[in-house]
């Protein structure tokens, strides 16, 4: 990973900065843990349940860098939302907690990934069907 690879900035530092980031933004709650070398990162925002996971490297240089590719990652979402590049459900939609508490993602992962299996490539470029 080439992005922050030098930084020297503690994760606990980045994780506050998400924090900060999120609320600045209008998240009305905020919430981060970690099991085993999953950590995760949830906020309440425009009455939508963000969750993103990753995993930790065991390294603690990796895990600065990580930390700070989603800072980068969360404030670039953010961004977007606030220039209306994109809705709020558009930048986060893989990451909105469902009501049976899966997340976008991984409620449509399969189903994706069977239709690509199926079914021929998209068109990139063309009319829409």
């Amino acid at each position: 990973m080439k992005y922050a690879n030098r930084t020297r900035v503690p994760t606990d530092k980045t994780r506050t900065e998400i924090e900060r980031a999120v609320k600045r933004y209008g998240a009305t709650g905020f919430v981060s843990g970690w099991q085993g070398e999953n950590v995760r990162i949830e906020f309440l925002c425009r009455d939508r349940h963000i969750r993103m996971i990753m995993t930790e490297p065991g390294v603690d240089q990796a895990k600065r860098q990580k930390w700070r590719a989603l800072l980068l990652l969360v404030k670039a979402k953010l961004e977007a939302v606030d220039a209306k590049i994109a809705t709020f459900e558009e930048a986060f939609l893989a990451d909105i907690v469902m009501p049976d508490g899966r997340t976008v993602w991984e409620a449509t992962r399969e189903p994706i990934k069977v239709a690509y299996q199926g079914g021929p490539m998209p068109i990139l470029l063309g009319a829409p069907t």
